[in-house]
């Protein structure tokens, strides 16, 4: 029974040496003197804010991307006991000891050293020589702009390392669909690839680039898959053999939809789940966010809003916030004030009591919902809701005058909003407004505290009432730089600013007016739990990242594209405060002009081989062809996807963002030199001078990484004259201090 312990158990394995050597050469390279220096180092600054945040389980909203880069930088604060306490103010502020400098920047330098052996895999799967592999990798390592760039607590190297995993990932897949198609190997790379998408394009948008590119590559080799005849048999096809080869083609279809665009999905839903689970008190972002988002987070507006009754009601008493609020949250507002009797272009006004939007929480900014046909200012037991459609009078709780509508003091087009004041003059009040509930369900829906979203309509001039300060126009002196509120004429489509929810809600109980401002100032009792569901949060979230712009101005280091591909900027990360030593981005000037040259070089030999094999003349056999077209496609294919779209780009822009385009085209360049050697080096002393002039090559790649290793590393530190002798070009910003 036992017989089968009479033989060892043998396990053989094939060990790659050169992506072993790669691999710890790739590590030794990134993470040597990493907490070196121990102080805040450019985007840190940034970055470390949102960490701190994390640590503290506070929301925030960046607008930079989505939050799956953030939480790994996180994850390397929780691995290394951060507390989240300290100032992200500066750059170049030392670090107190309870930062742990390591393990907040290892995850970035762990994805920078993968790249190494990544990018040796890639070219070996797209059936390039072992050689042109190492070398590729070899570049990658000794590339200075991507060893700055992971060795701080920054985002881009985490990036490229999920583009070349998911790159890597789609070629494996792809070169096992013949041998060993819906095989363990075969379903493992295609998830993996969907999953490193997804990664890419949770770390930053850019990574959207590649994914993009990925699946029109997909989609490319499916349409050939259609049409392949080794695979449909056609001269011997039978009707049961079309329908197999249909059903398997359907199967191919359903594999790489659930694979690269389902899972994906999920993925990114995914990131943002955990992100709002991890986030659940209230910050300093609120503000952006609905009324409803601010109320499910723990303290601030839930705080405040804890135990309001749910639906509006005759006689209710609430607060109307603007549902746009940017550049600022603001409140529908009233206080004693009068317009004044002419406004500074000579337009008279109604001398009404004024009203504004108020982005400050305060007890004028309290109002009653009144049912027109009664005097009471209390709500009736049962609460009479108000729907959709009713009308209505806002009374304003303080000076209990009503909601007035007649020209706005800044906009000449729009109607003025005052609260009525009687003069004993001909000017009937004009104090009824139709509730319109934006995101309805039914014509019959109730209006909701924080939930509803409404337009408020003036019955005898179907102007809307409108919070025209939050898009730019702010009092004068004699409305205290509050915002204008305005009636705006009704449209077919509406702006936000026109849309406001009912932010703090209370059942009025008095019917005496001190009675009531007694009132207003009290807390709520009812306990009514106002949840949002996780997409209606994501939703909003998203939303919110995608169309929340932080003015852009103009940076000491910013640049545009243009500036990139010759490496016309650099961008200083850190310097020391008392000695020479300092950081910069900046590239191996040899590697970036290899590849400038091996892209061109691409270019115009593509040019000719279509040129030539339009007039059916053949320089290169077809699989050298289909070789060099199929690495093009990846390697320029990536350069040009993950390069281009910045043309187009409204942003500030800075050299860190060439680097995923950068590593595509590095990439190109051992596959320009395996196919110079191999189709245009014919003799052997063609060959062995090629092979000496590549030695020479790589020779200055290294001897460029040794130069500007100080400026990578930051030490040792240098002196005034070395620093002078590495202004290799005059637009370089090298910091050299005045003696």
């Amino acid at each position: 029974m036992l017989g089968f312990l009479k033989e060892p158990f043998v396990v053989t394995a094939k060990i790659n040496l050169n992506l072993v050597a790669l691999t710890v050469m790739g590590l030794i390279n990134r993470l040597w003197g990493l907490c070196y220096p121990r102080a805040v180092v450019f985007d840190e600054v940034y970055y470390g804010q949102f960490v701190s945040l994390y640590m503290k389980r506070i929301f925030f909203v960046d607008d930079s991307g989505p939050p799956f880069g953030h939480m790994l930088l996180a994850l390397g604060g929780y691995l290394g006991g951060f507390d989240g306490n300290f100032l992200w103010n500066r750059i170049g502020a030392e670090y107190s000891m309870n930062v742990p400098v390591w393990s907040l920047r290892l995850l970035p330098a762990l994805a920078g050293a993968l790249c190494v052996p990544l990018a040796y895999q890639i070219l070996i799967e797209l059936h390039f020589s072992h050689c042109a592999a190492f070398g590729a990798a070899l570049l990658i390592l000794l590339e200075n702009s991507l060893i700055t760039q992971s060795r701080f607590m920054l985002l881009e190297s985490i990036l490229i390392f999920f583009i070349l995993l998911a790159v890597l990932s789609y070629l494996k897949f792809y070169n096992l669909q013949k041998q060993s198609a819906f095989s363990g190997s075969w379903w493992f790379w295609l998830l993996l690839t969907g999953v490193a998408c997804s990664c890419a394009v949770g770390v930053k948008y850019m990574g959207l680039f590649t994914y993009l590119l990925l699946l029109a590559m997909a989609g490319l080799h499916f349409w050939h898959m259609i049409g392949d005849q080794s695979l449909s048999n056609v001269e011997h096809e039978t009707s049961e053999f079309s329908l197999s080869f249909q059903m398997s083609l359907l199967c191919h279809f359903l594999a790489r939809g659930v694979a690269l665009i389902i899972i994906p999905m999920g993925m990114y839903l995914s990131f943002f789940y955990v992100h709002l689970a991890l986030l659940y008190r209230s910050g300093p972002h609120d503000q952006i966010m609905t009324s409803a988002f601010q109320a499910s987070l723990e303290g601030g507006l839930a705080r405040i809003t804890q135990g309001q009754p749910l639906e509006v009601a005759y006689g209710s008493q609430i607060t109307l916030r603007n549902v746009l609020g940017k550049p600022l949250q603001c409140w529908l507002h009233s206080h004693t004030n009068t317009y004044p009797i002419r406004y500074e272009n000579g337009r008279g006004s109604s001398h009404q009591q004024q009203v504004t939007c108020y982005p400050f929480k305060d007890v004028n900014n309290w109002w009653i919902v009144k049912d027109p046909g009664m005097q009471q200012l209390v709500v009736s037991n049962p609460p009479r809701p108000v729907r959709h459609g009713h009308i209505v009078q806002l009374v304003h709780g303080i000076t209990t005058r009503y909601l007035h509508d007649v020209a706005a003091p800044l906009s000449p087009h729009s109607q003025e909003v005052s609260c009525y004041i009687d003069y004993n003059i001909s000017m009937p009040a004009q104090n009824l407004w139709r509730v319109e509930i934006v995101n309805r369900e039914s014509d019959t829906d109730v209006w909701k505290t924080i939930l509803s979203e409404v337009r408020f309509v003036h019955v005898n001039t179907s102007a809307v009432l409108k919070a025209s300060g939050v898009v730019g126009a702010s009092l004068p002196e004699w409305g205290y730089r509050q915002l204008e509120v305005v009636g705006e004429k009704l449209s077919k489509g509406y702006h936000q600013s026109m849309v406001w929810n009912v932010e703090e809600h209370r059942y009025g109980k008095s019917q005496e007016q001190k009675e009531r401002e007694v009132e207003l100032h009290s807390p709520t009792q009812m306990d009514i739990s106002k949840n949002l569901s996780f997409m209606a949060k994501f939703t909003e979230l998203q939303w919110k990242i995608l169309t929340l712009k932080n003015e852009d101005t103009e940076h000491k280091y910013s640049s545009s594209a243009l500036d990139w591909v010759t490496m016309d900027t650099n961008i200083a990360y850190w310097l020391h405060p008392t000695s020479g030593a300092q950081i910069h981005l900046l590239g191996n000037v040899a590697t970036w002009a290899s590849a400038n040259a091996a892209a061109l070089l691409y270019l115009c030999l593509s040019l000719w081989y279509l040129l030539r094999r339009r007039r059916k003349i053949y320089d290169i056999p077809e699989d050298a062809w289909q070789l060099w077209v199929s690495a093009g496609g990846v390697c320029g294919g990536g350069w040009a996807v993950n390069y281009l779209p910045f043309f187009l780009m409204e942003k500030t822009l800075f050299l860190y963002h060439y680097l995923p385009a950068l590593t595509f085209q590095i990439l190109l360049i051992p596959v320009v030199l395996q196919h110079l050697g191999d189709h245009l080096c014919r003799s052997v002393l063609l060959k062995s001078m090629f092979r000496a002039l590549i030695v020479a090559w790589l020779s200055s790649v290294y001897f460029v990484y040794c130069t500007f290793s100080p400026l990578t590393y930051g030490q040792p530190a240098l002196s005034l004259t070395e620093l002078k002798a590495l202004r290799w070009k005059d637009t370089w910003n090298i910091l050299i201090r005045k003696q």
